[in-house]
């Protein structure tokens, strides 16, 4: 499946390895999607901390990681507000083997739980649709990684990626918070 970002899969996780930092680029991707689609304010930066208490013990974050990570967040962003539906998880390449994309898209969903988790503490505030996502996030985030590299499960995994991907944005539609106008033109690089 393409990818409308600018940043690759291959990129962000090149950019974690080259600072040591213990990370899937996947699982940064989820835990800032879940951030932003559980009503974290545009405007805050806070999540540099975050991702950096979370995977680098709080020993600070270099300057080129932290731009790599300002971009995805703004391509998150930029994706999530989109109306026609151009958001993408950063998921390893179609033709990366489908047991690295299968824990990529697990490691995806857990970062997603985290960061939603962290932002949205008030599950009575969550509709029904939300409260079934987030448990069948918690089902897909454990999924066997043993898969079989055939036409079903590719089939399978696609579904899987595509029902994750529609019921992230459903969570952002629900409970994310649109930057306020000054702010929606910072969006777009």
């Amino acid at each position: 499946m393409a990818q409308n970002n600018l940043l690759s899969f291959a990129q962000v996780q090149a950019a974690l390895g080259g600072d040591n930092l213990a990370a899937h680029a996947s699982e940064i991707h989820g835990l800032l999607t879940g951030i932003i689609s559980a009503g974290f304010a545009f405007e805050d930066e806070s999540y540099l901390t975050l991702l950096n208490d979370f995977f680098n013990n709080g020993e600070g974050l270099s300057k080129s990681l932290k731009d790599v990570i300002k971009t995805v967040y703004g391509e998150i962003w930029q994706s999530v507000l989109d109306d026609s539906f151009t958001f993408q998880m950063l998921l390893p390449d179609d033709d990366e083997a489908i047991v690295e994309r299968g824990q990529a898209l697990g490691l995806w969903v857990q970062g997603f739980n985290l960061g939603f988790g962290l932002q949205q503490k008030n599950k009575d505030a969550f509709s029904e649709d939300v409260k079934e996502i987030i448990k069948d996030f918690g089902d897909i985030a454990n999924l066997s990684s043993e898969l079989e590299e055939d036409e079903e499960t590719e089939h399978a995994y696609y579904e899987i990626m595509e029902y994750v991907r529609i019921s992230s944005l459903l969570c952002f539609a629900e409970l994310g918070q649109k930057p306020k106008a000054d702010d929606a033109a910072a969006t777009i690089h």
